[in-house]
């Protein structure tokens, strides 16, 4: 089932003090000495359901990204890209430049320049005005995935579709010539996400067809696991010792470049049909399913029930996570499908439009 399908099950958001585990201790609680900022919008919102709460930032928050001048971007469905300073926060859509009001994926390259992924090709943000990229450019799938947008070291842009992967060429565009062209190592997989270990492997992580790792010359599919990459939402990250981790359809595994390690429900992950997975500074891994959202200490030596801490809705986060993020304050923010929240290090709480932020 797409993500998106999964979005229409009903949505719960409860405000509520959660008994998490005390290993982050970066994080920060909401400042609510702080005014809300301004909120500038020069469209009208498109309201996504009869009941839709127009003092949220947005009702669907899909990706979440702070760029190098220490800005907040928040991508959403409905209300095009959203981005704030501090003092401002400030919706981008048509008369700015920017058509499409689905946000999937946000990066930036090595020139400052935004790039954001939609359902209708990319877009490139240079601060002033919005260019986009689609068909004529190249882009012949033009629906990015989330987490589709890598920007790797040598500063090389990516872009994952639910047909393969593409490649810009900046000499190309700068020619007026089409500059995005498939990367043909890698089969035309669904890739559900893009990202760069500490090596320079690039990893793509499929719907349906495992994790592929590329090391600059050799692609390897990893499929050793049943139901590896039967995931929706990019579920791919990397912790400080090298461990590389994937969300599988039941759960979730480490992959130490030897042996692939499930950890399930049965080892205290919380939900079914796991989606995304994030992993703090601090070590700490967060893990979105189903019905639920799961901290996991992996610190702690399993069997263990401390190291798991499951939140459901009762318990103060919605359900339907869609994007997790760590700022380089330390705070965590989740993108929901009510809206916006951070963690406090022992709790959740909405952030609206005015606040608390």
């Amino acid at each position: 089932m797409a993500l998106n399908r999964i979005l229409l099950f009903g949505l719960l958001a409860i405000f509520s003090s959660c008994n998490g585990q005390e290993k982050t201790n970066t994080l920060k609680g909401p400042n609510l000495s702080i005014p809300g900022p301004t909120v500038i919008r020069n469209f009208e919102a498109v309201p996504l359901a009869p009941d839709f709460d127009t003092t949220l930032v947005s009702q669907y928050i899909r990706s979440i990204f702070q760029d190098s001048r220490g800005n907040l971007w928040f991508g959403t469905i409905g209300q095009g890209v959203v981005k704030y300073d501090g003092k401002a926060l400030i919706y981008y859509s048509d008369p700015d430049g920017f058509i499409n009001k689905t946000v999937y994926a946000i990066n930036e390259d090595k020139n400052g320049n935004l790039w954001f992924g939609t359902d209708q090709g990319v877009y490139k943000y240079d601060g002033k005005t919005f260019k986009n990229y689609a068909s004529k450019e190249g882009l012949h799938h033009v629906d990015i995935t989330r987490k589709g947008i890598l920007v790797d070291k040598t500063g090389a842009v990516w872009v994952g579709t639910h047909g393969g992967v593409y490649r810009y060429d900046p000499v190309a565009d700068g020619k007026g010539q089409p500059c995005f062209s498939l990367f043909q190592q890698l089969p035309p997989v669904n890739v559900a996400g893009i990202m760069e270990d500490k090596k320079g492997n690039i990893w793509f992580a499929s719907s349906e067809n495992g994790v592929f790792r590329y090391d600059g010359k050799t692609m390897v599919n990893i499929v050793e696991k049943e139901n590896l990459g039967e995931n929706y939402a990019g579920g791919i990250a990397e912790d400080k010792a090298g461990n590389m981790w994937f969300t599988m359809k039941n759960g979730i595994c480490k992959y130490d470049g030897k042996t692939l390690t499930e950890y399930t429900p049965k080892d205290g992950l919380g939900g079914i049909e796991f989606w995304g997975i994030y992993i703090e500074e601090s070590g700490i891994i967060w893990v979105t399913a189903r019905g639920s959202t799961t901290r996991f200490d992996p610190s702690i030596s399993l069997p263990n029930a401390a190291a798991f801490t499951v939140f459901t809705p009762a318990e103060g986060l919605n359900c339907c996570v869609q994007s997790m993020y760590q700022d380089r304050s330390g705070n965590m923010w989740w993108g929901t499908g009510q809206g916006l929240y951070r963690f406090d290090g022992q709790r959740f709480y909405q952030v609206k439009q005015n606040g608390p932020w």
